[in-house]
């Protein structure tokens, strides 16, 4: 599964809840590289994602907040194989379109909340980086107005939604192998 969304969506928030609900769920940890927030990744160097990269061991790389993420085909096989169903947390439609190359039934839910929810959420939670947090989200209104036509299984708007009431749609969706949602982005994010 793969939730995006911009900074204070509740991608994490979702993720504990599902994983709360059905602990065949589990975070898909991407691997980073960099300064910031340790938890809920892999870290490593910058030179082991050039090497995997090299190899054709990436599915997807980016760069944000000073630092380098990468979701690495070997680390989601893993999980597939333990027999979780792995949460992707993406912030680029390019990405989350990359990630769902793997081979697996996956089901991609746009977490959105206001930019003034981002705001106050990550205030709330102590982020050091709030301007920049900001900023993301704005990247992110843009990114999904680029990508209008994107696919998306199920859109929730988390500022509206409890994270039980998300998390028991997104379980909803994935047992009814639900398809794309035709819900316009544009009157979402406006």
């Amino acid at each position: 599964m793969i939730l995006y969304g911009p900074p204070g969506s509740g991608k994490d928030t979702v993720t504990t809840e599902l994983t709360r609900l059905r602990p065949e769920f589990e975070l898909f940890e991407r691997l980073k590289a960099g300064p910031g927030r340790t938890t809920g990744y892999r870290l490593t160097t910058v030179d082991h994602i050039e090497e995997l990269s090299r190899a054709g061991g990436l599915l997807y790389r980016n760069a944000r907040y000073g630092a380098e993420y990468a979701i690495d085909r070997q680390g989601l096989a893993a999980l597939v194989d333990a027999g979780r169903i792995p949460v992707l947390h993406m912030g680029q439609v390019v990405g989350a379109s990359a990630a769902a190359n793997f081979p697996l039934h996956w089901i991609r839910v746009l977490l959105w909340c206001p930019l003034d929810v981002t705001e106050s959420r990550s205030i709330g939670r102590g982020d050091k980086d709030v301007e920049a947090r900001v900023k993301v989200w704005h990247e992110t209104r843009e990114d999904l107005l680029a990508h209008e036509s994107e696919p998306w299984t199920l859109i929730l708007g988390t500022d509206q939604l409890s994270p039980a009431e998300s998390a028991n749609a997104i379980i909803d969706a994935l047992t009814a192998n639900a398809s794309a949602e035709s819900r316009s982005i544009r009157e979402l994010v406006e």
